[in-house]
């Protein structure tokens, strides 16, 4: 996918000592998304906004807030999470990823 016109926060975002990175874009139209890199490990994040984590490399496995079960995703697929909400990642081989913010 392309963005024209879109604009990217230089500084990154930092998570989990260095294991997890990302940058913020905003397209165009307004849509917020991050671009980031997941290394192997398991991680909490919350959300407020329901957001869209697209995958675009790696495998994963991932539990909702609420849930016992964990789903299994890997590259070419995403997984929902609902605003004021949180979800358990596991990365299973390093995730290359785009969240959409809905």
């Amino acid at each position: 996918m392309h963005y024209n016109h879109a604009t990217i926060t230089k500084k990154a975002n930092i998570y989990d000592a260095g294991k997890v990175t990302s940058r913020a874009i905003i397209t165009a139209d307004g849509e917020h998304k991050t671009l980031g890199i997941m290394l192997s490990g398991t991680y909490h994040f919350s959300t407020d906004a329901a957001e869209v984590m697209e995958l675009l490399g790696g495998v994963c496995r991932v539990r909702l807030a609420g849930n016992h079960d964990w789903s299994n995703h890997t590259e070419g697929e995403s997984f929902n999470v609902p605003a004021n909400s949180s979800f358990d990642i596991e990365v299973i081989e390093l995730l290359d990823y785009i969240c959409h913010f809905k």
